[in-house]
């Protein structure tokens, strides 16, 4: 009696995470989904649909430091979204998903406006109690200039 009662726990565990349901590659794709709408909220100049995308303990990297939670994110992001024009845009390359469904980092090109990479976005995603992803930390950086390799060390 006390096999079924564990079994039957285990399965009401498993069905209460999702994610335990769903393969790598649909988590994948549901965060890939997240963050193109992520970036099309810049495009549109939605900076409402911005903040949704927002953990409310989210950790961005910027210029001009750190803005640490969802009301200094939005705050700080707010000048970027002033005026018709997007000052630049992004788009997921690489989506990767922790076996356990529970965090994910995408990463790909920043653009100017006119298509030419400028740098590079990294975010980690965290699946909310919800099924939702949200951003919990974002960073970029600029692009290389790859023109010219380093040296390679010489070996004695």
């Amino acid at each position: 009696m006390k096999f079924a009662w564990f079994v039957a726990a285990v399965l009401a565990a498993v069905l209460a995470n999702g994610a335990a349901l769903e393969s790598p590659d649909e988590l994948a794709a549901q965060v890939r989904a997240a963050e193109t709408a992520f970036a099309r909220s810049m495009a549109e100049r939605d900076l409402e649909a911005f903040a949704s995308h927002v953990a409310e303990d989210a950790v961005f990297f910027g210029g001009n430091g750190v803005l640490r939670g969802r009301v200094a994110v939005v705050a700080g992001w707010k000048p970027l979204y002033d005026g018709p024009k997007a000052p630049f845009s992004w788009k997921p390359e690489q989506v990767e998903v922790l076996d356990s469904g529970t965090l994910a980092h995408s990463s790909g090109p920043v653009l100017n406006p006119e298509g030419k990479q400028v740098g590079t976005f990294n975010s980690i995603w965290r699946r909310e109690a919800d099924g939702t992803w949200k951003v919990v930390f974002d960073k970029g950086c600029q692009v290389c200039n790859c023109a010219t390799p380093p040296e390679t060390p010489k070996k004695n």
